[in-house]
Formats: C-alpha cells, sequence, structure tokens
C-alpha cells in the first residue's frame, strides 16, 4: 500500500493570508518530524481539481479568516468526501460569526461583555454621530471595536475617547461591513487550547498575555517581542479552572471539533469573560497555541498526528 499523503491547506485569499502562510509551514515542518508525508497546498482557485486528482488521504486546515474559517472550504472537503481535521462546516458558521458565538455562550450562562452589532448602513442612513453617541451611553467607555467576522485582530480597537470613535469606526469597517463594539474589560487576557482527545474535549493551561502596547492587536500578535507570554498563566487555581470550563463550554456548546481556542479575560473581581473562540487558531511562532501544547508536555507535530489519524478513522 502507497504511504498515506497528507495535505496541509493554507493560504487563501483572505486578509491572514500571511499569517496562514507560516502556521501552514510550522504544521507541515512539525507533521515531518512525526514521520508523516505531508504536502503544502495553497487554497486557490485549483484546490478542487487538485482534491480530485491528487486526492490526499485527510487535509488539515491552517487557513485563517474568510473562506478558511465560514465553512465553505469545509463544505467542499465534505462534498468531495476528503477526510480533514478541524471543525465541520456547520460549527463553522456558527463560531466565525462572533455576535453568533457570544450570544450562544451567554445563553449557556457564561459572562461576555455588553455589546451592540451595527453594519454601515445604520451609520449612514441614520446619521454617524446620533449611532455613535447612542452607543457610548449604552456601552461606556473605554470600549472595543472588531469586525463581526475574521481574526488575527484585524481591524480591531480601543476606544478612550468618544473623539477617536470616527477613525476608528472607519478602520475596522476596512475589514468588514459590520462591527461589534462592546464593553472593553480590564483584566488578565488568556487564550486556552481545547483539543479532543478519546475522552473528549480538553483545555490545555491558559497562556497569559501582556502585549507591550496594552492592546493584543495584530502587530503585538504577530512581531516577536511585543508581547509577553506566561504558560501557565499566573492565575489563582479558581480562575485557571473557570477559564478552562469556559474554554471547554463554547467548544461543546458551538459544535467545535479537533481543536479550538477560547480568548477571554479576567477581571480583577474574578470574573471570567468569554471574548470569542476561533476554530482554525493560528500556529506560528508567536501564536499561544503551540505554547499551551509545551506546556502540556506535547508538540505541535504529535497532537496533529493525532488529529490526522482520528480524521482518518472517522472518515470526514
Amino acid at each position: 500500500m502507497a504511504e498515506p499523503t497528507f495535505a496541509v491547506l493554507a493560504g487563501g485569499l483572505s486578509h491572514e493570508r500571511d499569517v496562514s502562510l507560516r502556521s501552514g509551514r510550522r504544521l507541515s515542518v512539525a507533521l515531518r518530524e512525526q514521520g508523516l508525508s505531508v504536502e503544502e497546498w495553497d487554497t486557490d482557485s485549483g484546490l478542487v481539481s487538485r482534491l480530485r486528482d491528487e486526492r490526499p488521504d485527510a487535509a488539515l486546515l491552517a487557513l485563517h479568516g474568510g473562506e478558511g474559517e465560514n465553512g465553505s472550504v469545509q463544505t467542499v472537503l465534505e462534498m468531495l468526501g476528503v477526510p480533514f481535521v478541524g471543525t465541520n462546516s456547520e460549527g463553522c458558521r456558527r463560531a466565525f460569526d462572533k455576535p453568533i458565538a457570544k450570544a450562544l455562550v451567554a445563553g449557556a450562562g457564561f459572562s461576555t461583555p455588553e455589546w451592540v452589532v451595527l453594519p454601515h448602513s445604520t451609520f449612514r442612513e441614520l446619521g454617524a454621530q446620533a449611532v455613535l453617541d447612542a452607543m457610548v451611553q449604552r456601552l461606556g467607555l473605554p470600549l472595543i471595536l472588531k469586525p463581526d467576522q475574521g481574526g488575527s485582530a484585524l481591524g480591531t480597537q480601543v476606544v478612550r475617547d468618544a473623539a477617536e470613535l470616527p477613525a476608528a469606526m472607519v478602520g475596522c469597517f476596512a475589514y468588514g461591513d459590520t462591527v461589534l463594539a462592546e464593553r472593553f474589560i480590564h483584566g488578565v487576557e488568556v487564550a486556552v487550547t481545547v483539543i479532543e482527545r478519546d475522552g473528549g474535549p480538553e483545555a490545555l493551561p491558559a497562556v497569559e498575555i501582556v502585549p507591550e502596547s496594552g492592546v493584543y492587536d495584530y502587530t503585538a500578535r504577530y512581531t516577536a517581542g511585543l508581547t509577553d507570554f506566561f504558560c501557565p498563566a499566573r492565575l489563582t487555581p479558581e480562575a485557571e479552572k473557570a477559564v478552562r470550563e469556559l474554554a471547554v463550554g463554547a467548544h461543546r456548546l458551538l459544535g467545535l471539533r479537533d481543536i479550538s481556542r477560547t480568548d477571554a479575560v479576567v477581571a480583577a473581581d474574578g470574573t471570567v469573560y468569554f471574548l470569542e473562540v476561533n476554530l482554525s487558531p493560528g500556529l506560528t511562532e508567536t501564536s499561544t497555541v503551540p505554547m499551551a501544547m509545551e506546556a502540556a508536555g506535547t508538540s505541535l507535530g504529535a497532537v496533529f498526528s493525532d488529529l490526522v489519524s482520528r480524521a482518518v478513522q472517522r472518515g470526514s
């Protein structure tokens, strides 16, 4: 029998293409170190034909944002019957939409910062300043703006003064037609990776994130030296337990599969707030997922080698 071959799908055409390619390269190297035969595929218009002609035994998605996380590529893989690591298309659609994810998690009893969601058309039709004034009255300051879909903190901005809002909105709308504005919670920011094992989803040690600028934006995420990370996070045992329960809870509630990363903040009073969940988290040298795996006594290659075996066994 021929040696199994696995395709790491990366790149694509989203704003996060460069980060995706970095994640894909690192994942491919880690899998090859486990003895697996791996090819790196750039996800472009030739993907469907290539999947048919060079059908891999399974695919691993290192795609960030856009078609790679909104369920589109997953739907193509499902239609073609190609097994893949990661959440199925239905779960992707739930998790990729931040307001939907927040509503589902909040409905299950977890805390999440108060928020509003508004499309660009609302500001144009009802008057930008009047809508912004109402937003500040409802949420207070500071608040954080982010596109309702997407990752890598692209377009995300913290607003501390109402005079900064118009420019911040313009920056946010550059990455999407709808903005999610939420109350900014001061506290310890953490990222919690969840991986599925035979016994079900399991949370790895939380990674504490301390950006030099005070805001964990795109530059802070992917520029070495601009953010300090602590793993395990410097949390009380109670807070550590709570963030792990939140991450596993979000993974289950949203119907995620194989691996996810939940971002949260622990306020001074100990309340843990859900921010968002990422179903295809970054795997670069500055990403928190590999850090959590190392703290748990495992490695990127070992975890994904196990996950791809599970994908092959389930056949989708």
